[in-house]
């Protein structure tokens, strides 16, 4: 289940768009790549999460 927070998601985009309309597009694409990238980790972490398979507890 993702505790993706769509709230916040937006506010942060929304961010970008004012920096954008304020001209300085490479803060913008800077905050870009790293909502991008957490985004991604999240993601990651995530699928780590349900690919993980409990050990026996005999497995070390």
């Amino acid at each position: 289940m993702s505790n993706l927070d769509a709230r916040l998601l937006a506010q942060r985009i929304d961010t970008v768009l004012d920096i954008l309309v304020a001209g300085d597009y490479h803060s913008a694409i800077n905050n870009l790549e790293i909502l991008k990238a957490e985004l991604l980790s999240q993601a990651s972490d995530e699928q780590e999460h349900k690919s993980a398979q409990p050990k026996s507890p005999w497995e070390i």
